[in-house]
C-alpha cells in the first residue's frame, strides 16, 4: 500500500467540489500542506502541453491525482460538445504523458460514469464499459473520459507507469455547482425549488418526464474511494463508485421539493431530454479492491445539501460556464 503521507502529490480540480473533499481526506491521511500541490486554471493551463510541463517542473509530484474536468448537466454538455471532448481528452493526454516523463509513481484518473453505454444492463459493471456507445447528449463528454483508460493501459504495457481508475456515479453535497447553466440535477433542483419557495412561485419546471433514473454519490465519500484507490491500486482496471440507491428523476424532484419546504407543482417539460435511460453502479469491485463502500444515506446527504446552500449558495454560487472542477 503506498504510504502517501511520505508522497508529493498533485491534485488537479483540488479547489473544486471533489478536489476539496480528497484535498481533506489526504490531510486526514497525513498528508502535510507542502507536499499538496493544487494547480490553478489562471496559472496552469491544463489543456496546454507548456503549462502542464511547467506544472511537473514546479511540483516535482510523486503521486498525480487527476480530478479536473470540464463538465456540466445535460444543458451544458448539449450546448458544448466540442468543448467538452476537447478540453477533457487534452487535459488527460498531457498529464499522463508527462507523468511518464517525469517519472511519476502513480497516476489516479477519474472517469465517469457518462462512459457507461446508454443501454447498459443495470447494475453498470465494469467489464460492460466497452459494450456500446453512450448516451448521446453526454458522449464527447464520456468518450474523452474513457479514451484516458486506455491510455494509461497502454502506458502501463509500455512504461510500466502504474495508474488507478475510479468511476464515480453523479455526486452531490456541501460545496457542490449551483449554477444553473452547468450543475448538475440535485443542486439545479435545489437551487430551483428554494428560489420558487422565496418568491412564493406556484411552479417549478424540470427537464423531461421524470421517468429516468440516477444513483447519487455523497462527495465525502467519492473521496474517500478515490483516495483509496491511489492508496492500493497499480493497474488502470476501472472500478466503480456508486451511492447504492437507484431512483427516479420524478421521485428526487419529490424528494428534493419536500427537503426544500416548496409545495408548489412540479412541471415536466417533455421537450427536453431526458438523457440516458438508467444509471446505477455495481461496486463488488470497489468493495473487493478498495474495502470501500458509501456511508451517507441519500436522505441525509440532501438535507445537509440543502442546508448549505441556505447559509452558503448564494454568496459561493460563481457563474461561469463552464466550470474546471473536480
Amino acid at each position: 500500500m503506498t504510504d502517501l503521507a511520505t508522497k508529493r502529490i498533485v491534485l488537479t480540480g483540488g479547489a473544486g467540489f471533489l478536489g476539496r473533499a480528497v484535498a481533506r481526506v489526504l490531510e486526514a491521511r497525513g498528508v502535510p500542506a507542502e507536499r499538496l500541490f493544487v494547480p490553478r486554471k489562471r496559472d496552469f493551463d491544463l489543456t496546454d502541453e507548456v503549462a502542464v510541463k511547467r506544472l511537473y517542473e514546479s511540483a516535482k509530484p510523486d503521486i498525480v491525482i487527476h480530478l479536473a474536468a470540464e463538465v456540466g448537466g445535460i444543458g451544458a454538455n448539449m450546448a458544448q460538445p466540442g468543448r467538452f471532448f476537447y478540453a477533457n481528452m487534452a487535459m488527460g493526454m498531457h498529464l499522463v504523458e508527462q507523468a511518464r516523463r517525469w517519472g511519476v509513481e502513480k497516476f489516479v484518473h477519474t472517469g465517469t460514469v457518462c462512459a457507461y453505454p446508454k443501454h447498459c444492463p443495470v447494475p453498470f459493471r465494469e467489464d460492460a464499459i466497452w459494450d456500446g456507445y453512450p448516451e448521446e447528449t453526454n458522449a464527447p463528454y464520456g468518450v474523452a473520459k474513457k479514451a484516458i483508460f486506455v491510455m494509461l493501459d497502454g502506458y502501463l504495457r509500455q512504461y510500466g507507469l502504474q495508474s488507478a481508475v475510479v468511476v464515480p456515479v453523479n455526486l452531490y453535497g456541501p460545496g457542490d455547482n449551483f449554477d444553473p447553466r452547468s450543475s448538475h440535477v440535485v443542486p439545479a433542483l435545489i437551487r430551483k425549488c428554494e428560489e420558487a419557495r422565496a418568491q412564493n412561485a406556484a411552479e417549478v419546471v424540470c427537464w423531461g418526464t421524470g421517468a429516468a433514473t440516477r444513483e447519487f454519490l455523497f462527495v465525502d465519500d467519492a473521496a474517500e474511494g478515490v483516495v483509496r484507490a491511489a492508496e492500493v491500486l497499480e493497474e488502470p482496471a476501472p472500478v466503480n463508485l456508486g451511492g447504492g440507491t437507484e431512483i427516479s428523476i420524478r421521485e428526487l424532484a419529490r424528494k428534493i421539493a419536500k427537503a426544500c419546504d416548496f409545495g408548489g407543482r412540479i412541471v415536466w417539460d417533455e421537450s427536453r431530454p431526458d438523457g440516458q435511460p438508467r444509471r446505477a453502479l455495481d461496486i463488488t469491485q470497489a468493495r473487493r479492491l478498495l474495502g470501500w463502500q458509501p456511508v451517507q444515506n441519500f436522505d441525509g446527504g440532501l438535507a445537509a445539501t440543502v442546508r448549505w446552500w441556505r447559509e452558503h449558495g448564494r454568496d459561493a454560487s460563481d457563474p461561469g460556464s463552464p466550470p474546471i472542477r473536480g
